[in-house]
């Protein structure tokens, strides 16, 4: 199939078959067809993924690499397949700088604990920035508190962008790692994480990149991208969940101890020491989510099938139009509005909290995620404790926006925003 960006019109035709693809939204609530706009927290899935589960769990499954029978084997080779799938999707030199994990916050954690072990020093500096998850500021917490580390923070605008301008400051020769989110999940913001790369680079410093909300809605390379770690999530690109992945420049797999101990993690195992394994299998310990791989595998594939830059292009249309419809109604205040965003919008309405929106939402058979998304640093600096979030996926359409916003007059009406009682 062509991946090339077509018309408006062509791409809502393309839309609506890819409906037709995911069970889950042929469903109703409360005798509503839903609409689901909640794709930042996880998406649905399709059914090439499901087709890819049930065929491993009814036709070969077994545990990987360690068995000589032909189950063992076959369901080896579907798992290698998935790794050289993501390798080829992200872009990466070679499939040994993929190693599965259970999600993105796995992969921050793996990054995080062995730096903490072989770089991080009383006196280190990790670099983080206001608008990251829960995830990627957590684990470097902790990290700190054990090494006697320090966090400093790169400061964002009132309209949710980064201060580039205090980025080269913050870099010392005390900076141990920059740990940045490539599209914010609370905000939408897209940041440019290749110059940072690049910045960081420049002094000697390695760069992690929370990929949770770039890699289901544009393309990504990270041999481009130069990024020394990326990390992303399964379920938040039509796949399963427990399943993730670490991307790491080779020169760091091997110089990392391993994460966890266990089986397939080793080579040879004494009372008295233990040879580890080759990269990236010194990271996998014990017995991995071999189906979750095989259904990430086909996740991946169906979004290239779709063709990532139509994916954007169609995200794109959707975010401009619910904006745009979004200010139109009385009370409602855009949390974060930067030149460059994913398909992402948080939202407040005056005198009602997002509990209630999305209570009301909930009736009208809409899911959308409300309250503070793992960002409570964010929340704390646009001073609001939570937001109503929209964020789309391939599947949302024009009619769907139109839906929420005559969904969005009624919880206006409800509460009397503006006078509307």
């Amino acid at each position: 199939m062509s991946t090339a960006v077509h018309s408006a019109q062509e791409l809502r035709e393309l839309v609506w078959q890819w409906r037709q693809d995911f069970p889950l939204l042929q469903r109703t609530v409360y005798g509503k067809p839903i609409v689901y706009l909640d794709n930042a927290a996880t998406t649905q899935k399709p059914t090439a993924v499901v087709a890819a589960l049930q065929h491993y769990y009814t036709e070969c499954t077994s545990n990987v690499h360690r068995g000589v029978y032909y189950l063992s084997e076959q369901a080896t080779q579907l798992y290698e397949e998935a790794r050289r799938t993501v390798q080829r999707f992200l872009g990466a030199a070679e499939a040994a700088e993929i190693v599965f994990v259970r999600g993105t916050t796995e992969a921050i954690n793996l990054v995080a604990h062995c730096l903490g072990r072989t770089r991080i020093r009383p006196g280190s500096e990790i670099l983080l920035t206001h608008m990251e998850h829960h995830s990627n500021i957590v684990p470097w917490q902790l990290v700190a508190e054990q090494t006697g580390a320090r966090l400093r923070v790169l400061p964002i605008t009132p309209d949710g962008e980064l201060m580039l301008e205090a980025y080269p400051e913050l870099l010392t020769e005390r900076t141990a790692v920059v740990a940045v989110v490539h599209v914010s999940n609370s905000l939408g913001t897209i940041n440019p994480v290749a110059e940072l790369i690049q910045t960081a680079h420049e002094r000697g410093i390695p760069v992690l990149v929370d990929g949770a909300q770039a890699v289901a809605h544009m393309p990504v390379d990270v041999q481009q991208l130069d990024c020394d770690f990326y990390a992303f999530s399964g379920h938040k690109i039509y796949g399963p969940t427990g399943i993730g992945v670490l991307y790491a420049k080779r020169r760091w797999l091997e110089e990392f101890p391993p994460y966890q101990g266990g089986g397939d993690m080793i080579r040879h195992v004494t009372f008295e020491r233990t040879l580890y394994n080759d990269v990236p299998y010194k990271f996998e310990a014990g017995t991995p989510n071999i189906a979750g791989a095989i259904g990430l595998k086909a996740a991946l594939e169906y979004v290239q099938q779709c063709g990532l830059e139509r994916i954007a292009a169609h995200e794109h249309e959707l975010l401009r139009y619910a904006t745009e419809r979004l200010q139109e109604l009385p009370g409602v205040r855009l949390i974060g509005t930067a030149q460059r965003k994913a398909a992402i919008i948080s939202f407040v309405i005056e005198g009602v909290h997002p509990h209630d929106v999305g209570t009301v939402l909930d009736r009208e058979g809409i899911a959308i995620r409300v309250g503070h998304h793992c960002t409570q640093p964010v929340m704390e600096f646009f001073g609001v404790p939570a937001t109503s979030r929209v964020s789309f996926g391939l599947y949302n359409t024009l009619e769907e926006v139109d839906r929420l916003v005559e969904a969005l007059w009624k919880v206006i009406r409800l509460f009397g925003v503006g006078g509307n009682g």
